[in-house]
């Protein structure tokens, strides 16, 4: 069978006949690759029967069922709220991470622990001794898990069919490759076809697949931007591997929320659930240091405290530095103008550093008052009272914005010990807080906050 040469987006899977300079569909140059593609007519299905003919007929939207998805529900219940309240049946769910990061443990020690299911592990990266010696160090015996070593694509339809699993896991993607693609396993036809064959067996058969990824350099999932197109939902797991900490993000998800996030931390054995994130982003020490304050968070429905630290200091090369690590660096430079215009600190020839602990990525505009209060700290090396908490957006006229579910945050702040919240003012509008303990300090403009904190 002759084949074909066709050049293809690895930004976002377009295929073209000859080679383009721009992305005509993303727009993104230079990312067009060659590859080498067989036509094939037949019908490619991981189903044994290869019938063409479909059992759906269109419906009236009233006719159509609406009620919940049928869900298996995770060992992890971090995985089940990052999830959406589990695993939905005939899902396709894609987990990407760095090398090392922990995806295989946690997708295994997951499994290893599901009674009810036959479970089939694809790897086509570890050997089963390996995956057997990683079993044995979680400590979770199951008989109902089958390990296959491989990467053809039609091999692991001849799996699945003498199975007949309950859940399949790949690991990884990028390594599987069909015999009917010439081009090497990773490449973008490659990634597109294996995955679209999987998303279809899961739908006909509704036997959720996971699919274990890498992520590139830059921070994104490894291939083209199609795969996650594809795919129900796409899970990363991120934190630095000389850290204890990993954070499980939602990045895209038709089932649930996007907003959410689960904590694990790595231990002997295997990954161990963060019941409270708080702990994890406050720190332990008991002195009193400038630059430091506590901002209370949403993360979906998750509130939780964060140590927001800042470091202001005479610019040594006459070029003063801004640099962030966890929070919007363009926003920081809006807070600093804020301060410049509206309240009379002169912070454009000092360097300014910021820093979210725990190394959490925050886009909560709540953040902004304790972002400025730290930046403040450090300028007038005056410490914030102890035990003091705050909440609030603030506005480039220097006002500080009412954030929502301002209660939850009210009650995390109390139930972690602080004494005292600032929140702006006209927040608690038809909110009931007198049953709380903790005091309550409503404030319109920044300059309160900070008469509030150094007075």
């Amino acid at each position: 069978m002759k084949s074909k040469t066709a050049w293809f987006c690895i930004n976002c899977g377009a295929e073209s006949t000859k080679w383009q300079g721009k992305c005509s569909v993303c727009g993104e140059w230079n990312t067009f690759v060659e590859e080498r593609v067989v036509p094939d007519k037949k019908s490619r299905t991981l189903t044994p029967s290869g019938r063409r003919t479909s059992s759906v007929r269109p419906q009236l939207i009233h006719e159509i069922d609406s009620s919940e998805e049928p869900r298996i529900k995770m060992p992890s219940a971090e995985l089940n709220r990052v999830l959406g309240g589990g695993l939905v049946a005939g899902s396709l769910v894609l987990i990407g991470g760095e090398p090392g990061i922990g995806k295989s443990t946690l997708v295994l020690q997951n499994i290893l622990s599901i009674r009810s299911r036959k479970i089939l592990y694809i790897s086509g990266e570890e050997s089963a001794r390996q995956l057997k010696m990683r079993a044995d160090r979680i400590g979770r015996p199951n008989d109902n898990v089958y390990i296959v070593c491989e990467t053809s694509l039609q091999n692991i339809r001849d799996h699945i069919e003498s199975v007949q699993p309950g859940i399949v896991i790949v690991d990884s993607i990028q390594t599987i490759a069909s015999d009917e693609i010439e081009s090497v396993a990773g490449s973008v036809s490659q990634v597109r076809e294996c995955a679209a064959q999987l998303l279809k067996y899961a739908k006909e058969t509704s036997v959720p697949v996971i699919l274990i990824g890498h992520i590139t350099k830059e921070g994104s999932i490894a291939g083209p931007k199609v795969l996650e197109h594809i795919v129900d939902a796409v899970l990363q797991f991120e934190g630095d591997r000389q850290n204890i900490y990993r954070i499980l993000r939602a990045i895209k998800n038709r089932f649930g929320s996007t907003s959410e996030l689960g904590i694990y931390e790595m231990c002997q054995k295997g990954l161990k659930e963060v019941t409270n994130p708080s702990e994890m982003f406050l720190s332990q020490n008991g002195e009193d240091l400038s630059g430091i304050s506590i901002g209370v968070t949403m993360e979906g429905i998750r509130a939780f405290l964060i140590e927001v630290q800042a470091l202001v200091s005479t610019a040594a090369y006459g070029t003063p530095q801004r640099s962030v690590t966890g929070f919007d660096s363009k926003r920081m430079n809006m807070l600093l103008a804020v301060l410049e215009k509206r309240v009379g600190f002169k912070l454009a020839a000092k360097d300014v550093f910021l820093n979210i602990a725990g190394g959490l990525k925050v886009n909560d505009p709540a953040l902004d008052l304790a972002v400025i209060c730290a930046i403040l700290s450090s300028n007038v090396d005056i410490t914030i009272p102890p035990r003091t908490c705050m909440a609030g957006e603030v506005g480039l006229s220097g006002e500080v914005r009412p954030v929502t579910r301002i209660e939850q945050r009210i009650r995390e702040a109390e139930k972690l010990g602080m004494d005292t919240i600032i929140i702006p003012r006209y927040n608690l509008k038809g909110i009931d807080v007198s049953d709380l303990k903790i005091k309550i300090v409503e404030v319109a403009k920044v300059e309160e906050a900070f008469r509030t904190l150094f007075a």
